[in-house]
């Protein structure tokens, strides 16, 4: 069992340990049964987080999953610049579930803990972190401040990983925030 890492956050997380308002349905018809068993015999081995509100509408969740999924498990992006963008948007936007689900496989691929720290606390990041991580983190907040990215963000995001990576890295971020968003109005618990 995790810890719930949320509890102790500070600043807190504003839908922590709140009742869940939108679940998962009550009785499933077909297609929300097929689409959990779908969930639950592929690499989640489960129906949690996001995919409790969205089993309301089964072949979006089935849309939904197989982003995440490709983004998770077939993704270009290193499991340590995956992990911390996660986590980046995860606190940007306050979510409870993907911060607690997150945070532990950032530590496992290799992210600074004071990086970790930093994110949680809204300070600035440690002035020795890898230059990637501090770019990505960059990613994000103009992202989800600004809507765009800046011609140098945009610039250095080229010089340092390329097209692909950097689609597949602003495609992670609007997944992110969406399953995020998504969560937090439904006020999906922790893992």
């Amino acid at each position: 069992m995790r810890p719930n890492r949320s509890a102790s956050a500070t600043p807190p997380f504003p839908e922590f340990g709140l009742s869940e308002r939108l679940g998962p349905p009550a009785t499933f018809d077909a297609e929300q049964q097929a689409a959990a068993d779908e969930l639950t015999n592929g690499p989640r081995q489960g129906v949690y987080g996001p995919f409790r509100p969205l089993l309301h509408r089964p072949s979006l969740l089935q849309a939904v999953a197989k982003v995440g999924e490709t983004l998770r498990y077939a993704g270009m992006l290193d499991a340590a610049l995956r992990e911390w963008a996660i986590c980046v948007v995860s606190r940007e936007l306050s979510n409870v579930f993907e911060w607690d689900m997150h945070l532990p496989l950032a530590e496992a691929a290799g992210v600074p803990p004071a990086a970790l720290a930093a994110v949680e606390r809204g300070v600035p990041l440690p002035t020795d972190l890898h230059a990637d991580l501090v770019l990505a983190h960059a990613i994000a907040g103009e992202l989800i401040h600004q809507h765009r990215l800046s011609d140098e963000t945009y610039a250095a995001a080229l010089r340092t990983w390329g097209e692909a990576v950097t689609v597949e890295l602003l495609t992670l971020v609007g997944y992110f925030v969406m399953v995020c968003w998504l969560m937090n109005v439904a006020r999906t618990p922790g893992p």
